[in-house]
């Protein structure tokens, strides 16, 4: 908790006020941006951000991440953070960040966001076919995949629902 408390200390207020003005404008974008973190966080290192190259299919560009949206506002997010502190606050903790703030804005729970996780320098197509599941799991492979990245019943289930809600409100 707090990593930037010393080396960027409005980082967080910077997501949250930026968050607040966003979602206010939009609060649809809320669970888009928690599906872009739970989708993230089978690594939880903002490899979903990386472009694919003319050599390489990134994550962002494989079946499971095709729907995703909010690329643009986590964008947003870096550039004003960048000129805050230039080097210092990573795209994974931004994406945490942002759909925490977001959810809540819109009335959804609140939760503690660890922060200090590091960038990934690699996105591959492949990891992301492996690692999340696809629409086709049944419960016991989904409860396993959940398992696998500390998640539990519990979180299944409001994931899903976000999920569901989004597509089907």
């Amino acid at each position: 908790m707090n990593f930037y408390s010393k080396s960027c200390p409005k980082a967080e207020q910077i997501v949250l006020d930026y968050a607040t003005k966003h979602i206010s404008n939009a609060p649809s974008l809320a669970a888009p941006l928690l599906r872009m973190h739970f989708h993230d966080c089978f690594g939880c290192d903002a490899s979903v951000m990386i472009n694919s190259t003319a050599n390489n299919t990134a994550e962002k560009a494989t079946a499971p991440n095709l729907t995703l949206r909010g690329f643009s506002f986590i964008d947003g997010l870096k550039t004003l953070l960048e000129k805050e502190c230039p080097g210092v606050v990573s795209c994974a903790d931004i994406l945490a960040l942002a759909a925490r703030d977001s959810v809540v804005h819109i009335g959804g729970p609140n939760w503690q966001v660890p922060t200090g996780r590091r960038d990934g320098r690699i996105s591959n197509s492949t990891e992301a076919l492996n690692a999340i599941p696809p629409p086709t799991s049944n419960i016991t492979t989904l409860r396993t995949l959940f398992g696998n990245v500390g998640l539990d019943l519990k979180d299944l289930v409001l994931l899903s629902g976000t999920y569901v809600h989004k597509f089907n409100p």
